[in-house]
């Protein structure tokens, strides 16, 4: 079952009340109200507020347990924008825009929590890279900037990187020059 709660007209802009309100969605209610107490933000305040709501409206009238609750939603919605001046210099104004947020709470217990996603490792540095891609090379690697080969193979006989010996002199010898005297 779902329970909701909001809060019009809240004096805060939706752009700062978005903040706090992504750091609890998907958590219990009781962890919820824990990362908002610790939080400094104006906005917690008020989110802090509308939570508490929400969870009075699922004891009371849902009657539900407080243990088994999640934040399903947490939603910041614009409100209206107070339009007011400013006196500025030489008889001239300035606009200010107070704006105001309307935030919506719903709480279920429907749903088990979920584990905080966490960001794959990255590869380790003697691993291969995937399929594809070919491995990046650093300003170090590539000797006169210039441009990198484009297959592994290439990169095996290119004598700079190391992977082929270096190239043996011809079968035909030079053409010798003869000095001035036997020339004649």
């Amino acid at each position: 079952m779902q329970v909701t709660s909001t809060y019009r007209f809240a004096r805060i802009s939706a752009f700062k009340a978005r903040e706090v309100t992504r750091e609890i969605q998907g958590r219990s209610a009781s962890d919820a109200l824990d990362v908002l107490a610790f939080s400094p933000k104006k906005a917690a305040v008020l989110v802090k507020k509308t939570l508490k709501s929400a969870i009075a409206n699922a004891e009371n009238n849902a009657e539900l347990k407080v243990d088994t609750l999640l934040v399903k939603e947490a939603v910041v919605g614009e409100g209206p924008t107070f339009k007011r001046f400013r006196a500025r210099a030489r008889g001239s104004a300035s606009p200010l825009r107070k704006r105001t947020s309307h935030i919506r709470i719903v709480l279920s217990d429907e749903l088990t929590p979920k584990a905080p996603i966490k960001r794959a490792k990255r590869r380790a540095a003697g691993r291969e890279s995937p399929a594809g891609q070919r491995p990046k090379a650093n300003r170090d690697s590539v000797k006169g900037g210039g441009a990198l080969p484009a297959t592994p193979k290439e990169l095996q006989a290119d004598p700079l990187q190391g992977g082929a010996e270096e190239p043996t002199a011809s079968a035909e010898p030079l053409s010798e020059s003869k000095p001035a005297e036997e020339k004649e």
